[in-house]
């Protein structure tokens, strides 16, 4: 692929898929074995840029960053780490709008492997089940925690949450800081970007205004 072109597509934040790209073998390696290899060859970064590893301050940073990369950052590109959804009977006979906003977000980039951060609000209209609360911002973490495109992150907690409560009346809202914009190309430093992915009700143009006014005094970025 030439220069110009993958410049255009990390621009214009191109997704391919609601589904991460990820290899077939994607998790034949331990997350040691992945530690291992990102550390050498993070540190052949450092050495083509000309930093000196030997400096007690550099030494040991290919090892915190493939660590972090691993074990904090991109944790969520492991099925294992997915969070278990419990969802119980709507024993209340709860009918009506519930709303879990200000969910913090912290991912990263596909394109340029730099931090998105925001806030994502949520709500749904239960039927049969309701979910655990925390359950929410777990999901959202977990989502969060790998190379993502704002669009396709979005799409992934609303189709997670109408699968594990059995409904499509669910609306998820994201609104995001992108480096890749503020400290690169453009380098704007105030604009942020929001999504927005429903189903169901929320299909209804009163529902979501409902669900905006609800969350238009609160929301944060």
């Amino acid at each position: 692929m030439d220069k110009d072109k993958i410049e255009i597509i990390g621009d214009n934040h191109i997704s391919t898929s609601v589904e991460t790209p990820l290899r077939a073998d994607a998790f034949e390696k331990t997350d040691e074995e992945k530690i291992k290899n990102i550390r050498y060859h993070f540190g052949k970064i450092m050495e083509e840029l000309g930093l000196n590893l030997n400096d007690d301050s550099l030494s040991g940073t290919p090892y915190r960053f493939a660590k972090m990369y691993v074990k904090e950052l991109f944790y969520g590109l492991n099925p294992k780490n997915k969070p278990k959804l419990s969802v119980f009977e709507n024993k209340y006979g709860y009918k009506k709008m519930l709303v879990e906003q200000n969910i913090t977000i912290d991912s990263s980039c596909e394109h340029h492997f730099l931090p998105i951060t925001g806030h994502a609000h949520i709500a749904y209209v239960p039927k049969d089940k309701v979910i655990g609360l925390s359950k929410i911002n777990r999901l959202v973490d977990y989502y969060a925690h790998r190379p993502q495109v704002q669009e396709r992150l979005s799409l992934q907690v609303l189709k997670e949450l109408q699968e594990a409560l059995g409904t499509d009346d669910v609306i998820v809202m994201v609104s995001a800081k992108h480096l890749c914009v503020s400290s690169r190309g453009i380098k704007d430093k105030n604009s942020f970007t929001t999504t927005i992915e429903y189903g169901g009700c929320f299909e209804n143009e009163k529902n979501r205004q409902d669900f905006f006014k609800i969350i238009g005094n609160d929301a944060v970025i």
